[in-house]
Parts: structure tokens; sequence; C-alpha cells
């Protein structure tokens, strides 16, 4: 997981008897959402409990068999939110290694999203509810650096999000590393939550040929047409020889959630063709990839 001083603990902890995730992130970004998801799959899910308690649910959780919690913790309790680089030191020195899931959003898209059901910040108080947000993101700052996995909902719908909250919680091997190839168009904003991303705008844009701009790279004209083109086959070998590479120190640096992301100029044609092709490769290379296209449909 990160590495943040005042969140995780400094030394490494032994071997943790179940997993232990923390949900966070911001107001209205989609953590009910995420909790649901892992309810959905098999987690114990307790909400808005104090962050000193969650030791102790988790010892508790040992005894009783329970073989995976999530705890959801945000800023309605300020006090007790205060109290987390506690938390985690203390579930550092009873052998637990939580993993953080964070979600956030743009402040636009929070904003629009709190009036939508008409509920104050927790932390505007008697400011704006921008305010509120500026608050929430800056004490939320060392835990964003601290996580294992960060999603940003600004461009996700419910759907989209379970998903990738499913593909990076739903098992598997622990020890394999877990891929999101995400295609997106650069005019509709860069993923924040990409480890790395990948432009495509080499090569030809079938938006300017007329029997092809109707299409998208999920169809096959379209994707035979981009995959065809000088340097894209190069390319992608490129890519995965350096994914390849990349897994073993992710999974060397205790990191097995991924997200690549891979864009064109609107995410619709060239992203979206050389994403399938990607994530076909990495799935021959023996690495659980899935593929989310953020931005198909939005032209």
């Amino acid at each position: 997981m990160g590495r943040v001083s005042d969140v995780t603990p400094v030394t490494q902890p032994p071997e943790p008897a179940l997993r232990v995730a923390v949900v966070t992130g911001m107001t209205g970004a989609g953590r009910s959402t995420a909790a649901n998801t892992l309810e959905d799959l098999g987690w114990y899910v307790v909400d808005n409990l104090p962050p000193r308690l969650v030791p102790t649910l988790c010892e508790l959780g040992v005894r009783t068999g329970i073989a995976k919690i999530a705890v959801v913790v945000d800023v309605r309790s300020r006090k007790f939110f205060e109290q987390l680089p506690l938390m985690f030191s203390d579930l550092a020195t009873k052998g637990f290694a939580p993993e953080i899931l964070y979600v956030e959003a743009s402040d636009e898209v929070i904003v629009r999203r709190q009036e939508s059901v008409r509920r104050p910040h927790p932390l505007q108080g008697d400011g704006r509810l921008l305010d509120g947000i500026v608050s929430e993101r800056r004490m939320l700052a060392s835990v964003r650096a601290a996580a294992d996995v960060v999603i940003d909902t600004t461009n996700l719908n419910v759907h989209q999000l379970r998903e990738r909250v499913a593909h990076a919680y739903d098992g598997g091997d622990l020890d394999q590393l877990r891929l999101t190839v995400l295609s997106f168009g650069f005019k509709h904003g860069i993923p924040v939550d990409a480890d790395l991303t990948i432009d495509v705008r080499f090569l030809p844009n079938p938006h300017w040929i007329p029997e092809l701009r109707p299409h998208s790279g999920l169809d096959e004209p379209v994707s035979q047409y981009v995959l065809a083109q000088q340097g894209a086959d190069v390319f992608l070998d490129h890519l995965e020889a350096m994914l390849v590479l990349m897994r073993e120190g992710y999974l060397r640096e205790g990191k097995r959630l991924a997200t690549v992301a891979i864009g064109c100029t609107g995410g619709k044609h060239r992203s979206v063709a050389m994403a399938e092709e990607f994530a076909r490769r990495m799935d021959r290379a023996g690495v659980a990839t899935r593929v989310l296209h953020r931005d198909v449909g939005r032209e």
C-alpha cells in the first residue's frame, strides 16, 4: 500500500489474518456504492465506525472466522476521523495490513450531486458547499496519497463504479496483479486515477473517414483500421513488454491493482481499439484484466 508516514506504519506488518479494506474518500464521490459492492462480494461491511474501534473489530473478525472486513471511514465525525493515523498504527501492531480504497470526483460534480439530493456538506458549516469540499480534500490528502486503489468517479456511472470495485476486490490470487485498461478522450479530461497514461493520438484518426466515423473502436471495421496502421503493433509490443516488467516490480512493492489509461482525442475510436487489443494481450500474458471505455457514447 502507499507509504505516507502519518497514515501508514513505518515497519512492515506481519502477514494479516484477514483482508481489511478501509473505504474512504470525498463526500458524494460514491463511498456508499463502493461499500455496497463490497458487501455484495461477501465482505463484512461496517459504515461510519470510529477509527479507534477498527482494530478491535478486526480481532473479533478473526475469532469469529470472518475472512474480509471493510470499514467506511469519512469526515462525518471530524473528531473521530482525526484518529485515523493511530488506527493504522494499531492495526499494524496487531498484524493487520489494511488496503485503502479511495473514491473522489471533481468539485463541480460533487456540488451537482450534493445539490441534487439537497444535502449540505458535513464540513461546510455556515459557509458554502464548496468551502466544505475544499476542507475535506485538505483533510484527506495524506489518506489519498497512501491509497492502494483510487477511483475517480467524475465520469463514471454507478454501474461502472461497481465494475471497478468488483474487479479490484472480488477475490482471486493476492500475489497476482489485477489490471484495469481504461480508454478515454483527452477532450473530456485525463483520468486522475490512472497509474500509467498512454497517448495514441499518433495514429491516424478514423473520425475523418466518413464510413468509420459513426462507429467506435468496438466495431470490427474501426478496430481493423486502427490496428493496421503503421506503428500500432510495435507500440503494443513495447507497451506489453513494459507492463510485464512493471508487474514484477509492482508485486515486489505490494501493489496488486493498477490502471492503464489509453487516450485519443474523443475516446471513441483509436483509444478503444488499442485498449481492447492491449487487454487481450495482457490476458494472454496471464494478467487478470478488465476493460472500461469511459467516453464511448459521449460524443
